[in-house]
This record gives structure tokens, sequence and C-alpha cells, in this order.
């Protein structure tokens, strides 16, 4: 989806180049102004289009994440894949609408634009650092801890590991406790216990999914936290940009431009 909108960028810059690059001053006088100026056909008609998948991009994606409108079959992770790509496309198309003359409202909404979709390009990668299921749904910390396995029994009961070499496998998984603890220490720790060569590898294997385990409790605690701020600065972006998309519409059909497909 991304080559479609750069796609489209590069496609759109090279059919208005001589238009784009010539100054504002002397536009007037271009062969094709009434064409690619804002208000001509071409120009207006990638605002209205650029407008409409901003506008469609987000909202078909906060109900469906509020009410599930689209039904069950449609995972959320996907449809956030659309949201982006629409509001990514949107914002190209408006570029050139404006035939890049910034200035009064405009430039305000223009600006706005620029910071949500930023900011759009920083929440998804805090979107994508948090677990989750297979349908998009984030997991709960709860969730997560729950596929823990308790290490501390496994080793104690299955293969009569005492307590001190148990704690050195618990600091090796999560290294928050501040013990500094390497695989040797551990694969001494089980030599020390006769633990066979095959039974050492199942455990290794089983500290490696638990150190994994505990990396994303981590992660997930801190993506959470980072993730309620981002929509903080995100949310109201988005409402300033739509709000003046709308008075910039009230105000071109006030002084008189019209539809003109």
């Amino acid at each position: 989806m991304a080559l479609i909108v750069a796609a489209v960028a590069l496609y759109l810059g090279f059919t208005g180049y001589s238009y784009y690059s010539t100054p504002l001053e002397e536009r007037f006088y271009h062969p094709r102004h009434e064409w690619f100026k804002p208000s001509g056909l071409f120009g207006q008609g990638l605002g209205v289009i650029g407008t409409f998948l901003i506008f469609f991009g987000v909202f078909i994606y906060i109900l469906h994440k509020r009410y599930t409108i689209l039904g069950k079959w449609v995972r959320l992770k996907y449809l956030l894949e659309f949201h982006i790509f629409l509001c990514s496309l949107g914002p190209v198309l408006i570029l050139y609408h404006t035939a890049f003359k910034f200035g009064g409202i405009v430039s305000v909404a223009f600006w706005s634009m620029v910071a949500v979709v930023a900011s759009g390009v920083i929440g998804r990668f805090l979107y994508l650092q948090i677990p989750r299921t297979i349908e998009g749904r984030a997991l709960s910390l709860q969730e997560v801890k729950n596929s823990q396995t308790d290490i501390q029994t496994v080793l104690s009961e299955k293969y009569n590991i005492d307590e001190e070499s148990t704690v050195q496998f618990l600091n090796f998984i999560d290294k928050s406790k501040g013990a500094v603890v390497t695989k040797t220490d551990l694969k001494k720790s089980l030599d020390k216990h006769e633990v066979p060569k095959t039974e050492q590898r199942k455990i290794f294997s089983m500290v490696k999914k638990e150190r994994s385990l505990s990396k994303k409790i981590v992660r997930l605690e801190h993506m959470k936290k980072l993730f309620r701020y981002w929509h903080v600065a995100h949310m109201p972006f988005a409402i300033i940009m739509l709000v003046i998309v709308v008075v910039h519409v009230v105000v071109a059909f006030t002084f008189g431009y019209r539809w003109i497909f």
C-alpha cells in the first residue's frame, strides 16, 4: 500500500511539474492554469477525493472499532492498515489540490494534516509493539502473564534442582531483578545436578520462551502507557484538521466557488 501512495505522489508530481514549479505570481499565465489550480477541474477533484478518503478512513475505523459495524469477520488489524492507507493517500491528493500554495486557514489545515500523518506513523510503530491476538485485539497484561510457565516449580519438581539454582534461572529470565547471570552459569548448574544433555536442551528452550515473555510483559507495560499519551496528541490534531476542512469548504462556497463536476 505504501508503494501505491508513493506511485500516486510521483505520478501527480510528474504530471503537473511544469505548473507546480512555476512561480505563484506567474501561474495565472500558465496554459494549464484552469486545470491545475485548486478550483480547477483537476485541482478541485483532488481536493474532493482526498477529503473523502480521509473522512471515510477515519470514520470507518472508529465506528468498526467501537461498534463492530463490519461484523466479526473483518479483523481490526487489517482495517487499521486500510485506515493508514486511506489517510496517507488522502493528504497526498490534498497536497496537490493546494498546488503548493499555502496561506490563511488553508495553511492551518495543511500543517494540522502533516501533524496527523506524522503522529499516525509514530502511532503505527507503537501499535505494532503491543502484543496482540490473531484478530488484532491487544493482549492484556494478565493474558500475557497467564501464558508464562512456572519454571521454578518445573525445575524443582521434575529435575530436583535446588532453590538457589532455580533463582539463577529466574534472574536470567527477568533482567529487571538486577542479578547478572549468564547462560554458562545455568549450564554449570544443570551439569552439577546431572541433568542429561537432551533435557538441558528442553530446559534452555523453555527458558528462551520465558525470557521472551518477560520482555514482552515489560514492553507491553511501556507501550500501552506511550500509546495513551500518543492518543492525547493524535486525536486533537485530527479533530482540528477535520473541523478546518469543513470551515474551508464552507468559506470557499461563501466566496462564490462552486462544485464544477
